[in-house]
């Protein structure tokens, strides 16, 4: 098998992949799609249950008005067109976990369509078409494990059956495992400013399937594709696509053909293999669904809808720019769900400088967000507690080391910021001048040769001096009257 980095030469020499991404979203309904059913995940298995979300004879399904609202709320957000009718329809399939022997989903006829998406290329945007946009319902869950006797069995949890999703479907537009990636991360961030759903893929809201084939650069027809499904991560998304890229033109390159299948990828060896055949769409014999009227979203209702469509993250992050003087990049992290925009901008408004608290998000926050493996909504410092920290550091109330250490504190202790200062007897840094004179006396004392260097003409050794002051203070003395005093010491 090729390395990544020979995958890669390979494909900008002489293939170029062709990608298409299935992504799944759970929609944040109390019910289910169909039923009064509760779609509160965690529950025990099979109590959020009826007859007509486990397809008994005689039961008939109704449609969750919410659910089609959420799902043209989100279609908009992707720049798609709002069918006026769209049709359910019967896809037919065996599975264990899909009780009826059918899923109830849109075909020929489906919510919306002619969407987009634009992410970042080296060149600039692009524009990476959206398909269609439609409503179906979630099946079961298959458990395989648990069975410590036997590793043969596997239950069947059916809560999840009838939880409402949303399919959103690209074009075959997406050329490289990396655009694959922005794409899905630009798709989640819309999804999550508009509320329709969590998207977490840890319990399974957001899920993706990637189609992809190779050709030679400049053919026009496409090469045979394989699926693959059930990755839990963007960042395994992106591996798998480049490791199937590899495998596909060795297979090519050796005078092989590429078998239409479904895939698995092993995180652990980073590898895909095969699962089972593809299935063609006509094998699923769509038929509409005869238990549902379709569904007719007029002008009246899709301008309801419409209205309630929140500032999305790319005008945001602009007005953001403009209106609180921190960077794209500050703004592209603090716009990573709707919830931390929010605080931001709540924080920002109380602050006496806001570039300063987009600062120590990036500067404090995320560092130890990361160490931690935790998300910037789980932070035990809130943005109103950034916010209360930056201004303290604004009026030279603390210095940036007592900063640090509060910090240190709140995640030690899983507290905000305003909590710990106060347990902490509100530290204040030092501006008693015979004392930190004293510090100076000492700290030159004991640094002769550098001192002999300052007066010689190498004035970088001024920062030298006011990390020694700073550290003998123990982060308690105001840098600004460090560097006064020790200019008149040194003049």
């Amino acid at each position: 098998m090729s390395t990544k980095a020979d995958a890669s030469m390979t494909t900008r020499v002489e293939f170029e992949p062709v990608i298409g991404l299935e992504v799944h979203v759970q929609l944040l309904t109390a019910s289910k799609i169909f039923c009064s059913c509760s779609t509160r995940f965690g529950a025990p298995p099979n109590t959020n249950v009826c007859p007509v979300c486990l397809g008994m004879p005689g039961a008939l399904p109704v449609l969750n008005r919410k659910a089609a609202e959420f799902g043209a709320l989100a279609a908009m957000a992707l720049n798609c067109r709002i069918n006026e009718t769209s049709i359910f329809a019967r896809k037919n399939y065996f599975y264990p976990d899909l009780p009826k022997g059918y899923q109830i989903s849109q075909y020929d006829r489906p919510l919306a369509d002619h969407g987009y998406i634009e992410v970042p290329v080296n060149s600039g945007k692009k524009k990476i078409g959206i398909t269609r946009v439609h409503l179906e319902e979630d099946a079961g869950k298959s458990l395989h494990e648990g069975f410590p006797d036997s590793d043969e069995k596997t239950a069947i949890d059916l809560n999840r059956t009838g939880v409402p999703l949303i399919e959103i479907v690209s074009e075959p537009e997406i050329s490289s495992p990396e655009e694959a990636y922005e794409y899905l991360s630009r798709l989640k961030e819309i999804v999550l400013h508009t509320g329709v759903s969590d998207c977490s893929m840890e319990e399974g809201s957001l899920r993706c399937d990637a189609n992809i084939s190779v050709r030679p650069r400049g053919q026009k027809e496409f090469g045979t594709k394989t699926e693959i499904k059930n990755v839990n991560s963007f960042r395994f998304i992106r591996d798998a696509l480049e490791y199937e890229i590899a495998r596909q033109i060795d297979v090519i390159e050796s005078g092989g053909t590429i078998t239409q299948e479904t895939r698995l990828y092993n995180a652990n060896e980073g590898k895909t293999y095969g699962m089972r055949s593809k299935e063609q769409a006509h094998d699923y014999r769509y038929f509409p669904e005869p238990d549902l009227l379709p569904l007719v979203i007029d002008e009246k209702w899709r301008a309801a809808i419409e209205r309630a469509l929140p500032e999305l993250p790319e005008a945001r992050r602009a007005r953001m720019v403009n209106e609180y003087g921190i960077t794209e990049y500050d703004a592209q992290v603090l716009t990573v769900s709707k919830a931390l925009a929010d605080q931001f901008e709540e924080a920002a408004k109380l602050a006496k400088n806001p570039k300063r608290v987009a600062n120590l998000v990036q500067s404090e926050l995320m560092g130890r967000l990361k160490a931690k493996g935790i998300e910037i909504g789980q932070s035990p410092i809130s943005m109103l507690g950034v916010a209360a920290s930056a201004d303290l550091v604004e009026s030279g109330t603390i210095s940036g080391k007592m900063l640090k250490d509060l910090y240190d504190l709140c995640f030690e202790r899983g507290k905000d910021f305003p909590a710990v200062y106060d347990e902490e007897g509100r530290p204040r840094q030092s501006s008693d001048t015979t004392a930190l004179e004293k510090i100076i006396d000492e700290v030159l004392a004991a640094n002769p040769k550098q001192l002999e260097q300052y007066r010689a003409g190498k004035k970088t050794m001024l920062g030298f001096f006011v990390g020694q002051i700073m550290k003998a203070s123990k982060g308690q003395a105001s840098p600004q009257l460090v560097n006064e005093l020790l200019a008149k010491k040194l003049g």
